[in-house]
């Protein structure tokens, strides 16, 4: 896999403080099933999320922890172009912290479980060796944490949302879709 993607060595990303201002705040994410929603006031999300999120809520946490800010040249063509690649060209890829032998973090280190407890043949990325490519995916998935999971060339969603669809069953239907297409 690393062979057969190379991701492009630039500069280190510009510091907050040579910037004149800040990055713009993401007006919008998306939810396991791949639909965009502008973030609101309103609680209630859509029928076929199962949680709700408080936007006020996203919003002040992203002020303050930055995760939901973007940056302006985190995504390049270029970047775009490979990260297309590698997800369409893998049935199952997890862009997580660390590898699959070796997991980094809890929730990397759950979603590696639970795909090896499906018997699924997957492929890993490592973002903490690029942070380009860590901040581009972000921008890619408008997914502001890691790991994030790619199924049949989709963005399926994070570790809360593999857990969910585990214990549902539905994980497992996804996957066995994906490997017979």
């Amino acid at each position: 896999m690393a062979s057969q993607f190379q991701f492009l060595s630039l500069p280190s990303p510009i510091t907050t403080s040579s910037r004149p201002a800040p990055p713009p705040i993401l007006t919008s994410w998306r939810c396991r099933h791949h639909q965009r929603f502008p973030l609101c006031n309103s609680t209630k999300l859509h029928g076929r999320c199962s949680t709700a999120a408080n936007s006020s809520t996203l919003i002040s946490t992203s002020r303050k922890l930055g995760s939901f800010r973007c940056s302006a040249a985190a995504l390049t063509p270029e970047l775009k172009t490979t990260l297309d690649k590698v997800v369409t060209s893998n049935k199952v890829v997890v862009f997580m912290k660390g590898t699959k032998d070796f997991p980094q973090c809890g929730f990397s280190n759950t979603v590696v479980q639970i795909l090896k407890s499906l018997n699924v043949p997957f492929e890993t990325l490592n973002i903490l060796e690029n942070e380009i490519l860590r901040q581009g995916l972000k921008e890619y998935s408008s997914w502001p944490t890691f790991p994030q999971v790619y199924i049949d060339g989709e963005f399926f969603g994070g570790c809360d949302i593999i857990i969910e669809s585990y214990q549902s069953g539905e994980l497992q239907e996804v996957v066995e879709k994906a490997m017979c297409s």
